[in-house]
């Protein structure tokens, strides 16, 4: 289902509402200062408003709603650096259950993913982070009427806290090699630690596989695979448009108060110029993010290019317009107290999910035959 420009105004500006009350700057920070960097009654609330099962289909519990949606609500949790399991659990896991698992599948994870109760990760990627099927480091057995999974996967989202395990693993019984598969949190011969983030809001984590027992989703390859990870960039580059926004807006409320030689130091022309250049970031990563999933609901099979676009071009202004920010606050902006720094983090380490700057590119240049 597509809502008017109007209801989807009305969904953003809800999703705002609850956040404005409850993920303030205080918020954030109390939260990514815990052992999980997670709060159950918030992913609660925004569950019971609809968020975990945005794009989970109504007879699963769902909303159904598309990739136009889900990008503007992702403008709103960018903007709060919402830390939670949203692009995990809501739109990854979410995403792949529907492309790839049979209606038993289905019937069985969506529901609890849709209501909060469950939170969902899938572990895609090896240590090179391409989250391309090359990168893949896990492989799949079959052993007479089960899968063994072997070897690693980097970069899990949320993995930590995560009761639905989906892995993407290398199989002799697919066109392309990829199969999907269910793992259980306490499978024998499963671990999973930790990993040292730079973004602390952001959680991820290193799945080991030591011949564990998994279930078979589907009979999918890796084409429902790049089917989520283009709704995961759509939403990523809809959090990047959002927290570019919203850094902006911080730096020209403080331009317009901070007074230096008598008058806002907005008024100075260096700085007005240096406004004006971030505020053609603003528009333009919102412009790219909106467009790509204008294009995935018309059709996902030609939106390619433009995700990719949306993959670069969100994550490069973010970290411009961060890293500006704090030059233009100037000393105050360098201490970890102010909120430039979150942004920052934020922006960093959205450079390298799903996908470098370097990796859109290529494939927006391969989608245009170049």
């Amino acid at each position: 289902m597509t809502m008017s420009l109007a209801e989807r105004a009305e969904l953003a500006a809800a999703v705002r509402e609850l956040l404005n009350e409850h993920c303030s700057e205080a918020d954030v920070r109390r939260i990514m200062d815990t052992d999980d960097g997670f709060e159950r009654d918030l992913w609660n609330k925004l569950a019971a408003q609809g968020l975990a099962g945005l794009i989970v289909d109504t007879e699963y519990g769902g909303v159904g709603l598309g990739a136009q949606e889900l990008e503007a609500v992702a403008e709103v949790t960018g903007a709060a650096l919402l830390p939670a399991p949203f692009l995990s659990s809501a739109v990854l896991t979410t995403a792949l259950i529907q492309a790839a698992g049979t209606d038993d599948d289905k019937a069985r994870l969506l529901p609890g993913l849709a209501d909060g109760t469950a939170i969902g990760t899938v572990a895609v990627t090896g240590t090179g982070g391409t989250w391309s099927p090359d990168d893949v480091a896990v492989q799949a057995s079959k052993h007479q009427a089960e899968y063994l999974l072997t070897g690693s996967s980097h970069y899990v989202l949320d993995g930590q806290i995560a009761d639905i395990i989906l892995v993407v693993a290398r199989t002799d019984e697919s066109d392309d090699g990829i199969g999907i598969f269910e793992v259980t949190a306490d499978a024998p011969g499963f671990t999973r630690t930790a990993a040292t983030v730079f973004d602390p809001t952001v959680r991820m984590s290193t799945f080991g596989f030591d011949r564990v027992p998994a279930r078979r989703i589907g009979l999918a390859d890796w084409a429902p695979v790049e089917h989520a990870l283009s709704l995961a960039v759509i939403a990523l580059a809809g959090e990047q448009a959002g927290g570019t926004r919203r850094i902006f807006d911080i730096t020209i409320d403080y331009l317009k108060t901070r007074i230096q030689f008598g008058r806002p130091i907005g008024s100075f022309q260096a700085l007005k110029h240096m406004a004006a250049d971030l505020l053609l970031e603003v528009e333009s990563s919102t412009s790219a993010a909106q467009h790509a999933a204008t294009q995935f609901d018309a059709d996902p099979t030609t939106a390619g290019g433009a995700i990719a676009l949306a993959g670069f071009a969100c994550a490069e202004a973010y970290h411009a317009t961060a890293m500006q920010a704090i030059q233009m606050h100037g000393g105050i902006a360098f201490t970890w107290e102010h909120p430039a720094h979150l942004f920052l983090r934020r922006a960093r380490t959205g450079r390298q999910l799903f996908g470098s700057s370097r990796d859109h590119r290529e494939r927006y240049l391969a989608s245009k035959g170049a």
